[in-house]
Protein backbone atom coordinates (compact mmCIF):
# COMPACT_ATOMS: atom_id res chain seq x y z
CA UNK A 1 0.00 0.00 0.00
CA UNK A 2 3.03 2.19 0.73
CA UNK A 3 4.42 1.76 -2.79
CA UNK A 4 0.72 2.25 -4.34
CA UNK A 5 0.56 5.56 -2.65
CA UNK A 6 4.28 6.42 -3.69
CA UNK A 7 3.48 5.86 -7.18
CA UNK A 8 0.29 7.77 -6.87
CA UNK A 9 1.70 10.93 -5.63
CA UNK A 10 4.51 10.39 -8.59
CA UNK A 11 1.58 10.57 -11.09
CA UNK A 12 -0.31 13.42 -9.47
CA UNK A 13 3.62 15.34 -9.54
CA UNK A 14 4.23 14.46 -12.98
CA UNK A 15 0.85 15.62 -14.36
CA UNK A 16 0.89 19.18 -12.06
CA UNK A 17 4.22 18.99 -13.81
CA UNK A 18 2.76 19.01 -17.50
CA UNK A 19 0.28 21.13 -16.55
CA UNK A 20 2.74 24.02 -15.47
CA UNK A 21 4.72 23.68 -18.63
CA UNK A 22 1.55 23.70 -20.86
CA UNK A 23 0.56 26.85 -18.93
CA UNK A 24 4.09 28.88 -19.70
CA UNK A 25 3.90 27.77 -23.18
CA UNK A 26 0.43 29.00 -23.87
CA UNK A 27 1.06 32.56 -22.05
CA UNK A 28 4.31 32.51 -23.95
CA UNK A 29 6.27 34.00 -21.16
CA UNK A 30 8.28 32.09 -18.32
CA UNK A 31 7.12 34.70 -16.05
CA UNK A 32 3.44 33.55 -15.85
CA UNK A 33 0.98 33.97 -12.82
CA UNK A 34 1.06 31.48 -9.95
CA UNK A 35 0.20 27.57 -10.48
CA UNK A 36 -3.31 26.69 -9.29
CA UNK A 37 -3.46 24.40 -6.37
CA UNK A 38 -5.14 22.14 -7.76
CA UNK A 39 -4.66 20.73 -11.35
CA UNK A 40 -7.53 21.68 -13.82
CA UNK A 41 -8.22 21.36 -17.98
CA UNK A 42 -6.78 24.23 -19.66
CA UNK A 43 -9.14 25.75 -22.00
CA UNK A 44 -8.59 28.09 -25.12
CA UNK A 45 -10.15 31.63 -25.07
CA UNK A 46 -13.72 31.48 -25.64
CA UNK A 47 -13.45 34.92 -27.75
CA UNK A 48 -11.62 34.89 -31.35
CA UNK A 49 -8.83 36.77 -31.33
CA UNK A 50 -9.61 40.02 -32.80
CA UNK A 51 -7.54 41.66 -35.37
CA UNK A 52 -5.46 45.29 -34.53
CA UNK A 53 -8.53 48.26 -35.05
CA UNK A 54 -7.60 50.14 -38.59
CA UNK A 55 -8.58 53.74 -38.60
CA UNK A 56 -10.37 54.82 -41.71
CA UNK A 57 -8.34 57.00 -43.84
CA UNK A 58 -9.36 60.43 -43.16
CA UNK A 59 -11.64 62.37 -45.06
CA UNK A 60 -10.15 64.69 -47.69
CA UNK A 61 -9.87 68.12 -46.09
CA UNK A 62 -12.30 70.29 -47.28
CA UNK A 63 -9.83 73.15 -46.99
CA UNK A 64 -7.08 71.88 -48.68
CA UNK A 65 -3.72 74.08 -47.96
CA UNK A 66 -3.59 76.47 -50.55
CA UNK A 67 -1.52 79.81 -50.27
CA UNK A 68 -4.12 82.53 -52.02
CA UNK A 69 -2.70 85.63 -53.52
CA UNK A 70 -2.81 88.84 -51.44
CA UNK A 71 -5.26 89.90 -53.02
CA UNK A 72 -7.54 87.30 -52.74
CA UNK A 73 -7.23 87.00 -48.77
CA UNK A 74 -9.61 87.88 -46.39
CA UNK A 75 -9.60 91.76 -45.60
CA UNK A 76 -11.17 94.88 -44.88
CA UNK A 77 -10.39 97.48 -47.44
CA UNK A 78 -11.57 101.15 -48.33
CA UNK A 79 -14.95 100.63 -50.67
CA UNK A 80 -16.70 103.96 -51.37
CA UNK A 81 -20.50 102.89 -51.44
CA UNK A 82 -23.99 104.33 -51.25
CA UNK A 83 -24.82 100.84 -50.15
CA UNK A 84 -25.87 100.21 -46.61
CA UNK A 85 -23.89 98.39 -44.20
CA UNK A 86 -24.49 94.39 -44.71
CA UNK A 87 -24.86 94.83 -48.41
CA UNK A 88 -23.09 92.16 -50.35
CA UNK A 89 -21.72 93.39 -53.95
CA UNK A 90 -20.05 90.89 -56.22
CA UNK A 91 -17.43 92.46 -58.39
CA UNK A 92 -17.44 89.64 -61.13
CA UNK A 93 -14.69 90.82 -63.08
CA UNK A 94 -12.18 91.04 -60.48
CA UNK A 95 -13.76 87.95 -58.80
CA UNK A 96 -14.32 89.82 -55.08
CA UNK A 97 -17.14 89.76 -52.95
CA UNK A 98 -17.59 92.76 -50.43
CA UNK A 99 -19.46 93.05 -47.34
CA UNK A 100 -20.00 96.58 -46.89
CA UNK A 101 -19.14 97.35 -43.62
CA UNK A 102 -19.88 101.51 -43.45
CA UNK A 103 -17.89 104.35 -42.82
CA UNK A 104 -16.29 103.74 -46.50
CA UNK A 105 -15.13 100.14 -45.79
CA UNK A 106 -15.88 97.07 -46.57
CA UNK A 107 -14.65 93.16 -46.01
CA UNK A 108 -13.48 91.75 -49.08
CA UNK A 109 -13.34 88.44 -49.77
CA UNK A 110 -11.64 86.47 -53.22
CA UNK A 111 -14.22 84.53 -54.92
CA UNK A 112 -14.35 82.13 -58.03
CA UNK A 113 -17.29 83.43 -60.60
CA UNK A 114 -19.63 82.22 -63.19
CA UNK A 115 -17.08 80.49 -66.73
CA UNK A 116 -17.92 82.50 -70.14
CA UNK A 117 -21.14 82.32 -70.75
CA UNK A 118 -22.43 81.39 -67.36
CA UNK A 119 -21.85 84.84 -65.80
CA UNK A 120 -25.02 86.57 -64.35
CA UNK A 121 -25.87 89.82 -62.93
CA UNK A 122 -28.63 91.55 -61.02
CA UNK A 123 -30.32 92.15 -57.26
CA UNK A 124 -31.01 88.97 -55.44
CA UNK A 125 -31.44 88.69 -51.78
CA UNK A 126 -30.27 85.76 -48.94
CA UNK A 127 -33.51 83.72 -48.56
CA UNK A 128 -31.98 80.43 -47.22
CA UNK A 129 -28.71 79.47 -45.33
CA UNK A 130 -27.16 75.89 -44.36
CA UNK A 131 -24.35 74.19 -43.01
CA UNK A 132 -22.19 71.73 -44.64
CA UNK A 133 -25.16 71.62 -47.63
CA UNK A 134 -26.28 68.70 -49.37
CA UNK A 135 -26.13 69.13 -52.86
CA UNK A 136 -29.15 68.35 -55.77
CA UNK A 137 -27.46 69.61 -59.31
CA UNK A 138 -30.01 71.50 -60.98
CA UNK A 139 -31.69 69.32 -64.14
CA UNK A 140 -29.83 72.13 -67.05
CA UNK A 141 -26.66 71.13 -64.95
CA UNK A 142 -27.72 67.02 -65.48
CA UNK A 143 -28.37 67.78 -69.12
CA UNK A 144 -24.72 69.63 -69.53
CA UNK A 145 -22.86 66.88 -67.08
CA UNK A 146 -24.62 63.82 -66.89
CA UNK A 147 -21.93 62.30 -65.23
CA UNK A 148 -22.94 64.04 -62.03
CA UNK A 149 -24.59 62.56 -58.97
CA UNK A 150 -28.05 63.68 -58.44
CA UNK A 151 -27.46 63.95 -55.23
CA UNK A 152 -24.62 64.03 -52.77
CA UNK A 153 -24.70 64.89 -48.75
CA UNK A 154 -23.07 67.66 -47.21
CA UNK A 155 -19.76 66.84 -45.77
CA UNK A 156 -15.93 67.48 -46.71
CA UNK A 157 -16.40 66.61 -50.36
CA UNK A 158 -19.19 68.02 -51.41
CA UNK A 159 -18.68 70.94 -53.98
CA UNK A 160 -20.73 73.18 -51.73
CA UNK A 161 -18.33 72.95 -49.15
CA UNK A 162 -18.75 74.26 -45.39
CA UNK A 163 -21.50 76.62 -45.74
CA UNK A 164 -24.44 78.04 -48.51
CA UNK A 165 -26.28 80.79 -48.76
CA UNK A 166 -29.33 80.38 -51.21
CA UNK A 167 -30.06 83.61 -53.78
CA UNK A 168 -33.45 83.99 -54.60
CA UNK A 169 -35.74 81.23 -56.34
CA UNK A 170 -32.76 81.25 -58.36
CA UNK A 171 -30.49 77.86 -58.89
CA UNK A 172 -27.15 80.19 -57.52
CA UNK A 173 -25.78 79.79 -54.49
CA UNK A 174 -22.97 81.63 -52.97
CA UNK A 175 -20.88 78.73 -51.01
CA UNK A 176 -17.92 77.07 -49.91
CA UNK A 177 -15.10 75.07 -52.24
CA UNK A 178 -13.04 71.81 -51.59
CA UNK A 179 -11.22 73.14 -54.47
CA UNK A 180 -9.61 76.45 -53.08
CA UNK A 181 -7.31 76.67 -55.64
CA UNK A 182 -10.42 78.16 -57.68
CA UNK A 183 -10.79 80.78 -56.20
CA UNK A 184 -9.96 84.00 -57.94
CA UNK A 185 -10.42 82.16 -61.78
CA UNK A 186 -14.06 81.87 -63.79
CA UNK A 187 -14.79 78.34 -63.39
CA UNK A 188 -18.48 77.85 -62.27
CA UNK A 189 -21.63 77.55 -63.51
CA UNK A 190 -23.03 80.55 -61.64
CA UNK A 191 -23.20 80.18 -58.43
CA UNK A 192 -20.28 82.46 -56.38
CA UNK A 193 -17.15 80.41 -53.94
CA UNK A 194 -15.06 80.85 -51.55
CA UNK A 195 -12.56 79.03 -49.39
CA UNK A 196 -14.05 77.30 -46.71
CA UNK A 197 -12.62 79.35 -44.04
CA UNK A 198 -14.29 82.40 -45.59
CA UNK A 199 -17.71 81.29 -46.73
CA UNK A 200 -17.76 80.20 -42.54
CA UNK A 201 -16.74 83.71 -41.55
CA UNK A 202 -19.28 85.53 -44.27
CA UNK A 203 -21.80 82.96 -42.96
CA UNK A 204 -21.61 84.26 -39.63
CA UNK A 205 -22.15 88.15 -40.74
CA UNK A 206 -24.90 88.11 -42.92
CA UNK A 207 -28.77 87.05 -42.27
CA UNK A 208 -31.52 85.61 -44.41
CA UNK A 209 -32.95 88.79 -46.23
CA UNK A 210 -29.54 90.43 -46.80
CA UNK A 211 -28.80 92.45 -50.18
CA UNK A 212 -26.91 91.34 -52.98
CA UNK A 213 -25.77 92.76 -55.72
CA UNK A 214 -23.76 91.16 -58.19
CA UNK A 215 -22.15 93.28 -61.02
CA UNK A 216 -22.06 91.98 -64.52
CA UNK A 217 -18.61 91.47 -66.48
CA UNK A 218 -19.07 94.62 -68.51
CA UNK A 219 -18.59 97.09 -65.15
CA UNK A 220 -14.89 96.90 -65.52
CA UNK A 221 -14.64 100.17 -63.24
CA UNK A 222 -11.25 100.26 -61.42
CA UNK A 223 -10.79 98.07 -58.39
CA UNK A 224 -11.56 100.27 -55.84
CA UNK A 225 -10.79 98.30 -53.25
CA UNK A 226 -7.41 99.32 -51.18
CA UNK A 227 -6.73 97.84 -48.00
CA UNK A 228 -6.60 99.33 -44.80
CA UNK A 229 -3.71 99.84 -42.72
Amino acid sequence: MFNSIKLNARLAAAAFGALAIGTVAFSGSAAAAPLPMFPFILTPPTEAVQPPVQSMPKAQEEDRSVELPARLRRQVVAYPTREAPGTVIIDTPHTYLYLVLGNGQAMRYGIGVGRDGFTWSGTQTITKKAEWPDWTPPPEMIARQPYLPRYMAGGPGNPLGARAMYLGGTVYRIHGTNAPETIGTHVSSGCLRLTNEDVTDLYSRVNVGTKVIVLPMTDRRADLGSAVR
